[in-house]
């Protein structure tokens, strides 16, 4: 993350990270294809990128911290020829930010070579880490996706496959995994589903796995069918074979997804994410009414809602916060006495747009109060003779294990505070959150995970230190 972005996480959850994958019958340029993906999944990891390239089973790897454009060159791709490729960027919610901890993982076994690339939180990984290690096995990382590529070398003694089932028997928590060895690009999504995964084809008959369906657009690919929770897919010079390696029949996929994390122009378990995060706003707008003169959106991920909420209570929408899309990356401790200047750099108010105005702002969610509180004060300062606040998901007072930084509960504005006592801190004219009932409603379901707002969790999380 650069130093803007660790100020504005203040009032945001944050995704571990983004996975891609594509096998070809042929050599052919698959380095640069995954680059163009990651370059698609960005907004879910900038601490690292990294390729992993099989040439018909031999791997190579290649990953630095940064950005996607800055870690990979044309010459740098060039040299990573295959068949076969995965990817991989990385924010980090266990595990320290430097360059071991990158991603993909890469290791020797005894079927040859293997690499893998991890999305989500395993809940169980310090118990089999302490395991393999009384067993003898060393670690070159903190993450817990090397516990993964561990087990499998462990209990790889004739067929992949089976190594990696018998894995996926000992693991707890939430994963989505892109995987080379062999010949074979293999997918793996959780058995809730927790962490999205989707399978596309190209032109060329070149087979895809992607963290969402955005990146598969991106790399001119067409969007297949979504990994179902629960499923192995094996790709390979015969094509896809899908495998149910877990009879688990409760599905709980992230409904931070759609709120936040996924890009509004992503598909994930056929509900169109950009239309969620407008309905959403739809019926905020009716659970309190209010007398305004302008809505207004937090870009980016507030600004679909805002348009709902605008639709549905006549209240006309116009854009309110400019985004400088060009930060620099210098990391800087987040000091109190940076961080309002830093949102400032960051977003600045239209003044044509708030002056004299009753305002109403969206975001996609409102976690730890101190951004939101700061963009109250910014659009007063523009001129706003009222600020009334609307957040388009409930309120977060839960910490999240499976792959989302959340920090700890006491961290979270709504475990300690009722919503009156918030809309005093961050001072707004009137606060309101969009019900659980609500936010069901525009996900079209409740087989959702919602852990960080009800302590409902679909899987045993550990103990919090």
């Amino acid at each position: 993350m650069n130093c803007t972005e660790i100020l504005m996480a203040r009032d945001k959850m944050e995704e571990e990270c983004g996975v891609f994958g594509i096998y070809s019958k042929n050599i052919t340029e698959v380095s640069q294809i995954t680059y163009y993906g990651l370059y698609a999944l960005q907004h879910r990891g900038q601490e690292s990128a990294g390729i992993s390239v099989s040439n018909f089973g031999k791997i190579v790897t290649y990953k630095e911290m940064g950005l996607t454009a800055d870690v990979f060159t044309p010459e740098i791709l060039n040299r990573l020829i295959g068949n076969a490729a995965i990817g991989h960027v990385r924010y980090s919610t266990t595990g320290e930010s430097r360059i071991e901890n990158a991603q993909p993982l890469e290791s020797k076994y005894k079927l040859g070579q293997i690499a893998v690339a991890h999305n989500g939180n395993l809940t169980n990984a310090k118990v089999i880490r302490e395991l393999l290690e009384e067993g003898g096995a060393t670690f070159n990382t903190s993450i817990d996706s090397e516990v993964i590529i561990k087990l499998i070398a462990r209990k790889a003694s004739g067929n992949v496959e089976e190594a990696i089932r018998s894995t996926l028997g000992a693991i707890k928590g939430a994963y989505a995994l892109v995987i080379l060895t062999g010949n074979k690009l293999i997918g793996i999504r959780d058995p809730y589903g927790i962490r999205p995964l989707c399978l596309g084809t190209n032109k060329n008959g070149d087979y895809i796995l992607s963290s969402e369906s955005c990146a598969i657009d991106a790399v001119g690919g067409e969007f297949v069918r979504d990994i179902q929770p629960g499923e192995m897919v094996i790709i390979d010079e015969n094509g896809v074979e899908s495998i149910k390696y877990s009879e688990n029949n409760k599905k709980a996929p992230c409904s931070f997804e759609h709120i936040y994390f996924a890009r509004p122009d992503s598909v994930i378990d056929g509900l169109n994410v950009y239309e969620s995060r407008v309905e959403a706003g739809r019926l905020l707008a009716r659970q309190m009414k209010v007398d305004a003169d302008v809505v207004i959106g937090v870009p980016d991920s507030g600004i679909p809602a805002a348009i709902g909420y605008a639709e549905e209570s006549g209240i006309p929408y116009a854009i309110g916060l400019i985004k400088n899309k060009y930060i620099g990356r210098t990391f800087i401790k987040p000091t109190q006495a940076l961080r309002e200047q830093a949102v400032m750099v960051k977003l600045n108010p239209l003044k044509v747009n708030l002056e004299g105005k009753r305002v109403v702002i969206i975001d996609d969610s409102l976690v730890r109060g101190t951004t939101s509180k700061i963009l109250i004060e910014i659009v007063r300062r523009a001129g706003a003779k009222e600020v009334h606040f609307r957040s388009a998901s409930p309120a977060v007072k839960n910490s999240c294990y499976f792959g989302i930084d959340t920090a700890h509960r006491e961290e979270l504005i709504a475990a300690r505070m009722s919503v009156e006592e918030i809309r005093k801190e961050i001072n707004a004219d009137t606060l309101d959150y969009l019900s659980m009932e609500n936010m069901l409603k525009s996900l079209k379901g409740c087989d959702y995970c919602v852990g960080c707002f009800n302590g409902e969790y679909p899987v045993d999380t550990p103990i919090e230190e």
